[in-house]
C-alpha cells in the first residue's frame, strides 16, 4: 500500500503556505494517528509504522513546513514551534476529527506538546 499525498493551506506572516501530508488507511476512519517527524526529517520517515497501523487507523504523516514536499516559508523567522503548531491546527481542521492520537519524534514531540496544551471552550484537547 502506498500513501496518498495531499496538502493543506496554512497562514504565515507573508500570506499562505502549503503543508504536505501523507495519508494512510481509510479516509472515513474516525480513529486518527498523526505522526510528526524531527527537525531535519520528513513525514515518510513513518512509512513502516503507518503501514502497520493503516488497517486500524487513518494515519497522517505531515512534512513540517520547509521539509519534504511542503513549501518553504518566505520569512525565515517563521521556523518556530508556534508556527508548526498553528499548521497542525489547520491540518486537524482539514481532517475533520475532534481528537487525534499523536506520535512525535524530537521536534514532532514538541509540536504535539504545544498542540495538546491548547484547549477548546469545553476544556478539551485535540490530542489524546
Amino acid at each position: 500500500h502506498e500513501p496518498r499525498l495531499d496538502f493543506v493551506h496554512a497562514l504565515d506572516t507573508a500570506g499562505l503556505h502549503r503543508m504536505a501530508y501523507w495519508e494512510w488507511g481509510e479516509r472515513d476512519n474516525p480513529r486518527v494517528v498523526v505522526c510528526v517527524h524531527g527537525l531535519t526529517r520528513q513525514g515518510r520517515d513513518f512509512d513502516t509504522l503507518a503501514h502497520s497501523l493503516a488497517p486500524h487507523f487513518r494515519v497522517i504523516c505531515p512534512d513540517v513546513v520547509g521539509r519534504g514536499r511542503s513549501d518553504w516559508l518566505a520569512d525565515p523567522m517563521g521556523y518556530q514551534i508556534p508556527t508548526y503548531v498553528a499548521d497542525m491546527v489547520a491540518l486537524l481542521a482539514r481532517l475533520g476529527v475532534p481528537q487525534v492520537d499523536w506520535v512525535g519524534t524530537s521536534m514532532g514531540g514538541l509540536i504535539g506538546l504545544g498542540l495538546a496544551s491548547l484547549r477548546d471552550r469545553d476544556g478539551g484537547s485535540m490530542v489524546r
